[in-house]
């Protein structure tokens, strides 16, 4: 007799559908905040749509493989649930301070658009100075996303945040809950797109964003897959250490709102991780044939392209 099939993450939501994506971050918003503050929230959301598709004045569409809009909606929806989850084991954030978060988290990768007059590549060769672009761009634009002079500041440590780069203990966070703001966006981004049921075939379109950007230490796509294997330990102790534990909140948020008592983020990362070690230890197949969701027509194209 078979029992009931356990909830997945990737079951909650469809990641490819964007505005039931957002729908979803809204609504789990308004389970602590007034309806007002989505009047905002759903202009950012568009505006940086349409940044991403090409529409927005002055910018190209992304050409990005791995850091495309799919991946900033995946944080903006973990952000959102580990904002949930800290209301509800952790001290209360504001709502200003809750609408700053869901902000940075849809402003963080706007570095990796390129504007009309950079005709070469793609934003992939920002890799390693894209949240100094997308701090420019959100100080650019600030009036657009009616962001005023006072939120601003906060805005830019929090996009600061998700910078591996960067010690998080160095940034001058105003007090000890936009700290919290931090640590929730800096997780959000990690697992946001490694609990990704395409998370490994999209590996291949980081390791291309990569070789573009120049960083050493990838010579081929079989690199990439191994180096986040042993790569998953560091950001694990980052998530414990660094951001405060604050993952482990989305654990509260599924029991309360699912009624299961797991981090679904930390179950599909986990499998994702088991699934990474057994296609590096097998060595009996290309390890191409395993990896078979995500766009491999776009992956073909990439692979043909000449490295630059």
């Amino acid at each position: 007799m078979g029992g009931t099939r356990e909830l997945q993450l990737a079951q909650i939501v469809d990641s490819h559908n964007f505005p039931a994506v957002m729908a979803e971050v809204l609504r789990i918003f308004h389970y602590h905040y007034s309806a007002d503050a989505s009047l905002r929230l759903n202009l950012a959301y568009e505006q940086v749509r349409s940044l991403f598709s090409g529409d927005f004045p002055g910018y190209r569409a992304c050409l990005s493989g791995y850091h495309d809009f799919r991946h900033t909606m995946d944080v903006v929806l973990a952000a959102a649930r580990l904002l949930d989850g800290c209301n509800l084991e952790r001290p209360f954030v504001p709502q200003g301070l809750a609408e700053s978060l869901l902000l940075a988290a849809l402003l963080h990768d706007t570095g990796y658009v390129q504007e009309e007059w950079d005709t070469t590549g793609t934003g992939a060769k920002y890799s390693r100075e894209h949240e100094e672009r997308s701090v420019v761009f959100l100080t650019t634009y600030a009036e657009t996303f009616e962001i005023d002079a006072r939120e601003l500041p906060i805005l830019v440590r929090l996009i600061q945040s998700t910078d591996l780069k960067r010690s998080f203990d160095d940034i001058s966070f105003g007090d000890d809950q936009e700290r919290l703001a931090g640590a929730i966006l800096g997780s959000a981004d990690l697992m946001g797109q490694m609990a990704d049921r395409e998370y490994l075939e999209k590996l291949l379109f980081l390791y291309y964003e990569f070789r573009e950007a120049g960083v050493p230490g990838y010579e081929t796509e079989f690199d990439i897959l191994r180096k986040t294997h042993g790569f998953y330990s560091v950001i694990r102790r980052r998530l414990e250490e660094n951001y405060a534990g604050v993952y482990a909140t989305a654990k509260a948020h599924f029991r309360e709102r699912y009624g299961t008592d797991r981090n679904l983020y930390m179950v599909a990362i986990d499998r994702q991780m088991r699934y990474l070690e057994a296609i590096i230890e097998d060595e009996t197949t290309n390890f191409r044939a395993k990896l078979k969701r995500g766009d491999h027509r776009k992956l073909e194209e990439l692979s043909q392209r000449p490295p630059r």
